[in-house]
């Protein structure tokens, strides 16, 4: 059976000679992601990935500044500019229940609880600032965006691939 792999970071840039690279972080557990002897892996064509192993790792601003063993200077690391860093499934960050990946939630149906009338389907997942926006792709009507809260999504069923809410009085006018 083929290993699926999440991604967790991108390659943005080199940094120096020394085969240091800056990473942009897209997972919410970049400490437990980059520590120190930990293995990521890169897509180095078609359903094949190589592994890397953090040697060393430090932030600046917003970059995780990250060394891999074997790659000692600039010319081994500049093939892995821009690409995806990813990790194994076995290696995924395992959620308190009632927490979600996005990829759970992006597909889901949206279904508004009172009236059983599908809404539209989970586009994608903004992170503005105190709560998560859903964008719902409503056929022959414009994107909703409808925050993530306890009072307005009332419950997500995985297995069904649907998310039940409570549309806010006034939010689709």
């Amino acid at each position: 059976m083929a290993e699926n792999y999440y991604e967790v970071g991108r390659i943005v840039n080199t940094h120096g000679v020394r085969g240091e690279v800056k990473v942009l972080a897209t997972t919410d557990f970049p400490e437990k992601r980059f520590k120190i002897g930990r293995t990521l892996f890169v897509q180095i064509g078609g359903n094949r990935y190589q592994e890397l192993t953090i040697k060393t790792h430090r932030r600046q601003q917003q970059m995780h500044l990250l060394t891999f063993t074997g790659y000692d200077n600039l010319d081994q690391v500049l093939p892995l500019k821009t690409h995806l860093l990813y990790v194994t499934e076995a290696e995924q960050h395992r959620l308190a229940p009632g927490e979600y990946y996005y990829r759970d939630i992006v597909g889901l149906t949206v279904v508004e609880q009172a009236t059983n009338e599908t809404i539209g389907v989970v586009k994608e997942i903004l992170a503005p600032g105190a709560n998560d926006v859903w964008v719902i792709k409503r056929p022959k009507k414009a994107d909703l965006l409808l925050p993530y809260l306890k009072s307005v999504v009332l419950k997500i069923d995985l297995a069904a691939k649907m998310a039940y809410v409570e549309v806010p009085a006034g939010l689709d006018d």
